[in-house]
């Protein structure tokens, strides 16, 4: 079950959420189950703040992700900075909708066990989140 959130920013319209959820068949195509999932839309100061809080770093970053699996059951809460989709979309000349995607299925991803720390590891998030942009029709 997918819930969407929002905090210090404005909401997104109701098409654009319902389009987000099919995103969750992602965690079947992994193998997993869906268990809760909370998307917190924010600003990115909001970002910044729980950067800082729980990461101890000081700099904007696009979204942020905390697991709370149980085996197979995947939990847990993404916090997506709509500002910063807004300025990767712009610099990657993407519209909105597919970078918002792009980040939400990149937070699923990291929820399945997926790293981005080595290049090896951004190489192979780059591409999952490609598949599952086209397999969701966000191309």
């Amino acid at each position: 079950m997918i819930n969407f959130f929002y905090e210090d920013c404005l909401s997104l319209k109701k098409n654009s959420e319902e389009n987000l959820k099919k995103t969750t068949q992602l965690f079947e195509k992994e193998g997993f189950k869906c268990g809760e999932i909370s998307v917190v839309f924010c600003s990115d100061a909001f970002l910044l703040s729980l950067n800082k809080k729980y990461l101890n770093h000081d700099y904007f970053t696009d979204i942020i992700t905390f697991p709370y699996n149980e085996g197979e059951v995947i939990s847990g809460d993404l916090f997506v900075s709509l500002d910063r989709a807004k300025e990767n979309a712009i610099e990657n000349k993407e519209t909105f909708s597919r970078e918002l995607s792009r980040l939400v299925i990149h937070g699923f991803l990291h929820l399945c066990g997926f790293n981005d720390k080595s290049s090896e590891e951004i190489k192979v998030m780059r591409l999952k989140e490609e598949e599952y942009l086209k397999l969701f029709g966000f191309t």
